[in-house]
């Protein structure tokens, strides 16, 4: 396998991530590398990643509609409210990722966030991305960085305001999901649908 984009049933070319599942190829064409905004939608995809990190994002792909009912929606201000009786109802539920350190750090996080002013985590985390022009298109997947100096510096300043279990991996893997950086490959018939 070269690592460059394959046909998929359809013939069309696409990252060979996608083709691998049905969940992958429904979210490769229609949501990965699409922009997200709003401070609650980074908000899921940043808990997300959190949750993904050691793990498939198939996992978490799969667990999503879990995460998003046990998350109030993943709603900032309800989640800052959570109680001890709610940490405990996390730990025990199945349809999450059931990691004590990365719960704590969702809601450490939602506290956090719930004290910023509307716009602010959508404002900082976009003010990340880097100019398209100083990107090539990769031609593979050996192509694509798993870790950027805008990748660096956001989990940094995302730390240094207090929010927890985000590195430059994680950072990273949200700038692509979230659409700040278009890592569809070259031939990819997603590359560009993003803009």
């Amino acid at each position: 396998m070269s690592g460059g984009a394959e046909a998929g049933a359809d013939g069309r070319l696409r990252c060979p991530w996608g083709l691998s599942t049905d969940d992958y190829l429904a979210y490769h064409d229609t949501e990965w590398g699409r922009p997200v905004h709003g401070d609650d939608a980074l908000f899921e995809r940043l808990c997300l990643e959190a949750f993904q990190s050691g793990l498939s994002w198939l996992t978490i792909l799969r667990r999503r509609e879990g995460f998003r009912s046990a998350f109030a929606g993943f709603k900032i201000r309800a989640v800052a409210e959570f109680t001890d009786a709610d940490r405990e109802r996390l730990l025990a539920d199945a349809g999450i990722i059931r990691n004590r350190a990365k719960i704590e750090a969702t809601l450490a996080n939602a506290k956090v966030l719930a004290a910023w002013p509307d716009g602010e985590l959508d404002e900082l985390i976009w003010s990340y991305a880097p100019d398209p022009a100083t990107r090539p298109a990769p031609r593979t997947l050996g192509d694509v960085p798993a870790v950027t100096p805008e990748s660096t510096a956001l989990a940094k300043d995302l730390k240094k305001r207090g929010l927890r279990f985000i590195g430059p991996t994680t950072a990273y893997a949200l700038m692509q999901a979230c659409g700040l950086v278009d890592d569809h490959l070259a031939d990819c018939v997603a590359r560009g649908t993003g803009a």
